[in-house]
């Protein structure tokens, strides 16, 4: 792994674990799916415009326009659109632990649903991953946090599951940015029909609103997207995926320094079970030397 990789992983970790911050503000004052709705309209606009700009073309291959579509449902719809709902009464460092087993959640499909051979290391990881989510998760219940947001944060992080499944086939083959724009406009689209439908446009209007919705929608919305998709595409999934293990611990400190949000010994101990785990399922993926 070069350094121009690492410093993208780095930045991407970052980025993606500052959202559940913004997103957490964003639902204090506005409703979630009008505007995540929004955000992904004006995230997908941005993003194709550049993409034209810079000579890029939306004439996709079959494989690359099926990744746009579940990448853009599973993602941006389901995952994006389920763990703002939640974050309007569960804190945003519990999002971003839940989020974060994504890795893990990944090995596991491999394992059960593919028949992914998991090495020893690989499998203590996973146990350790579960060991640390049933830690966090039986501290913040006997805490009292509300178990309908928590189920649909976990709903979310199956459907980001899936999404990662099937990066690679949309981010083969070039027209990277475009894609990326695209599958934005796609969870912008399905996002409309439940929000028109169940929400009323009540905003407040301040200025830690907007900061928040610009910020979400020009960094963790379109720049680590790019980011993500152009680190798979140079060093592959399984290196890429190595960076969500700073995820819980970024994800816990961003909404402790911004937020003021509580943390627990159990949280810190879980959290580092869990980024232990994903750490040792990524290794466990690497090819043996010869």
């Amino acid at each position: 792994m070069d350094i121009k990789a690492i410093i993208m992983g780095l930045a991407f970790a970052f980025m993606w674990s500052s959202a559940f911050t913004s997103a957490r503000v964003i639902v204090e004052y506005a409703p979630p799916l009008s505007a995540l709705a929004l955000r992904f309209l004006f995230s997908g606009l941005i993003g194709v415009a550049i993409a034209w700009f810079l000579g890029q073309s939306a004439r996709l291959t079959r494989q690359q326009w099926l990744g746009v579509v579940v990448f853009g449902i599973c993602q941006n719809a389901l995952y994006l659109g389920l763990n703002f709902v939640a974050m309007q009464t569960i804190p945003a460092s519990l999002a971003a632990i839940i989020a974060s087993t994504m890795p893990l959640l990944v090995a596991l499909a491999g394992w059960l649903v593919f028949g992914t051979r998991v090495r020893p290391l690989g499998v203590v990881g996973l146990i350790a991953g579960l060991v640390g989510v049933v830690l966090i998760m039986g501290a913040r219940v006997q805490g009292g946090v509300d178990v309908f947001g928590l189920i649909l944060c976990v709903i979310g992080v199956i459907s980001l599951t899936v999404a990662t499944l099937a990066v690679l086939g949309a981010s083969s083959g070039g027209n990277v940015l475009m894609i990326v724009g695209l599958q934005m406009l796609v969870g912008s689209a399905i996002l409309w029909v439940p929000a028109l439908t169940l929400e009323t446009w009540a905003v407040t209007w301040n200025w830690q609103l907007v900061v928040a919705f610009i910020y979400t929608t020009l960094v963790p919305g379109l720049a680590a997207t790019l980011v993500w998709f152009l680190l798979v595409g140079r060093i592959g999934t399984v290196k890429a995926s190595t960076f969500h293990f700073l995820n819980p611990f970024l994800g816990v400190a961003i909404a402790a320094a911004l937020l003021g949000e509580r943390v627990g010994a159990l949280d810190i101990l879980g959290v580092i079970i869990i980024a232990g785990g994903i750490l040792a399922v990524q290794v466990s993926k690497q090819p043996t030397p010869k």
